[in-house]
C-alpha cells in the first residue's frame, strides 16, 4: 500500500469515527430548543437522545457479521451512505416521531461504520502504526464526547438545531469518496465470503436481544415519569422478561464465537470495563448540558464551552499515556484513570453548588485526564480477538459501548427523577431539588466508573512468564 493510500485510510477511519461518535451526544445541548420547537415531552427528549445509540447497539452484532461476510469496504461504504442520508432526514424532521425514527436510522448506519473501521485498522494498517492509530481513534471517540456539547451549543444558538445534522452531509460525502478510493476491496473477483458456522450468530437470538434492549429501555424511560405500576411500564417489563428468558433458552451464551472471545481475559474484561465507564460518563454528559442551561441559565454556547476543560485535559494528557503504560503497566494506568474519572465526577457534583459553572472545572479536568489514561483498554481488548473474528469482536465491543450510553442516560435519569420527586414531596424548592438530584446522579455515575478499576487490573495484567 502506498504512503498516500495508507494516510487516506487513516484519515477516513478517524473521520468516520469522529462523525458517528459525535452524533451520540451532539444533540444534548440542543435538546431544550428541540423540545420547544417540536413540542417534545420529557420522555420524548430521552427517546431523541437514546434512539441513536439504542439502534446502533441493536444492529452492531449483525453489522459485524456482515463486515466479515461481505468485506470491510462494502460495510464502510454502506454505513456512511445510510448515516449521511438519515442525517438529512433528521434535519428535515417536523415532529418528534420523525426525528426519533431518523435518529434510529443514523444508528443503523453507524453500526456498519464502526466494526468496519475497526476491522480496517486491524488488517489494513501496518503493525508498526497500528497501536498509534488505535490510540488516535480512541482519543477521537473521547474528543467527540468532549466536543459534542461545544459544537452543539454554538451551532444551535447561531444557526438552529437542524444544522447539527446538516453539517454531517459534507463530512459524510467526503468520507464516502475517500473510502471508495482508498480502502482495499476483497481480493480477486470473489466479493462475498460465507461466514463460518463458528462465527455466524443466528438471527433469532439477535432479534430477542433487540427486543430485550428496547423493552428494558422503555421501562426505565417511562417508569420514573408515569410510575412503574402503570400499564405501559408493566407491559414493557413483561416483554423484557419474556425476551430475556427466550434469549437464555436460545443458547447464545454457548455459541462458539462468543465463547472464544469471552475466554480472552483482555477482551472480556475490557468489555465489562468499557460498559461501566460508559454507564457513568455518558449519563453525566447528557444531564450536565441540560443542568447548565436550566440550573445556571446559560446559553447553549456557554453551556458547550463549559466542557472545554474535558477536551483540553484529554488532548494534553494523551501523548503521555504510552510512556506511563510502559513505566507502570497498562493495568495500573487504566485503573488509575478510571478512579480519577470517578473522583472527577464527585468533584463536579460538589462544585455544581458553588460559584456556578466555575466550581465544576476542576472535576471536568480530572474526568478528561482520567479518560485519556483509560485509552489502552480498547487497544488491548481488540488486539486480543482472533483475526477471523475481528469484525464480530469489533461489533460486540462497539455494541457494549453504545449500550452503556443508553443505560447511562436512563439509569442516571432514573436516579435523578426519583431524588427530585423525593425532595419535592418534602417541600424543597424546585432549584434545590434539581441540584440535589443532579448531584445524586453524578454520585451514582462515579460509583459505576470506580467499579471498573479492579476489572481493568484483572483484565490487563500481563501473565507472569516462567523462569527459564
Amino acid at each position: 500500500m502506498s504512503r498516500l493510500r495508507l494516510w487516506s485510510v487513516i484519515v477516513t477511519v478517524v473521520c468516520v469515527t469522529f462523525l458517528t461518535a459525535l452524533d451520540n451526544n451532539v444533540v444534548n445541548v440542543a435538546l431544550p430548543e428541540m423540545q420547544a420547537r417540536l413540542g417534545l415531552s420529557g420522555t420524548g427528549v430521552q427517546w431523541v437522545a437514546t434512539s441513536y445509540p439504542m439502534a446502533l447497539a441493536g444492529s452492531m452484532l449483525g453489522a459485524g457479521q456482515l463486515t466479515d461476510a461481505k468485506g470491510r469496504r462494502w460495510s464502510l461504504l454502506t454505513g456512511v451512505a445510510v448515516f449521511t442520508l438519515s442525517s438529512a432526514g433528521c434535519a428535515l424532521s417536523s415532529t418528534g416521531l420523525m426525528l426519533v425514527c431518523f435518529r434510529g436510522l443514523q444508528g443503523i448506519g453507524a453500526a456498519f461504520v464502526l466494526p468496519a473501521s475497526l476491522a480496517v485498522m486491524t488488517h489494513d494498517i501496518p503493525p508498526r502504526m497500528r497501536t498509534a492509530v488505535f490510540g488516535a481513534t480512541t482519543a477521537t471517540l473521547a474528543c467527540a464526547l468532549a466536543c459534542g456539547p461545544l459544537i452543539s451549543g454554538a451551532v444551535t444558538q447561531h444557526l438552529g438545531w437542524e444544522w447539527i445534522f446538516l453539517m454531517n452531509i459534507p463530512l459524510g460525502g467526503f468520507a464516502f469518496l475517500v473510502s471508495a478510493a482508498a480502502v482495499p476491496g476483497p481480493a480477486g473477483r470473489r466479493r462475498i465470503h460465507p461466514l463460518p458456522t463458528a462465527i455466524a450468530v443466528p438471527g433469532r437470538p439477535i432479534a430477542w436481544a433487540c427486543l430485550l434492549l428496547t423493552s428494558l429501555v422503555s421501562c426505565l424511560v417511562q417508569g420514573p415519569a408515569h410510575g412503574f405500576a402503570s400499564p405501559v411500564v408493566v407491559l414493557c417489563g413483561a416483554a423484557a422478561a419474556v425476551s430475556a428468558l427466550a434469549l437464555c433458552r436460545s443458547g447464545i451464551g454457548r455459541h462458539p464465537a462468543l465463547k472464544e472471545l469471552m475466554q480472552k481475559r483482555a477482551y472480556s474484561g475490557g468489555l465489562v470495563t468499557q460498559l461501566l465507564w460508559g454507564l457513568g460518563v455518558t449519563g453525566v454528559s447528557f444531564y450536565t448540558s441540560q443542568f447548565l442551561q436550566s440550573g445556571f441559565q446559560l446559553s447553549p454556547t456557554r453551556a458547550g464551552l463549559t466542557f472545554t476543560p474535558v477536551f483540553s485535559a484529554l488532548f494534553l494528557a494523551t501523548p503521555f499515556v504510552a510512556a506511563l503504560a510502559r513505566r507502570w503497566g497498562e493495568a495500573r494506568v487504566c485503573a488509575a484513570g478510571l478512579l480519577l474519572v470517578a473522583l472527577g465526577l464527585l468533584m463536579v457534583a460538589l462544585g455544581s453548588g458553588r460559584r456556578g459553572p466555575a466550581g465544576m472545572f476542576p472535576g471536568l479536568v480530572a474526568v478528561g485526564v482520567g479518560s485519556s489514561l483509560a485509552l489502552p483498554l480498547t487497544t488491548r481488548a481488540l488486539e486480543a480477538s482472533p483475526g477471523h473474528l475481528s469484525g464480530f469482536a469489533a461489533g460486540l465491543f462497539g455494541a457494549a459501548r453504545e449500550l452503556s450510553g443508553v443505560f447511562g442516560i436512563v439509569l442516571v435519569g432514573a436516579v435523578m427523577t426519583s431524588v427530585q420527586h423525593w425532595c419535592l414531596t418534602r417541600h424543597v424548592t424546585r432549584h434545590d431539588a434539581s441540584l440535589t438530584a443532579y448531584q445524586a446522579g453524578l454520585g451514582a455515575a462515579a460509583a459505576l466508573v470506580a467499579a471498573g478499576a479492579p476489572v481493568a487490573l484483572w483484565a490487563l495484567r500481563r501473565p507472569v512468564r516462567d523462569a527459564p
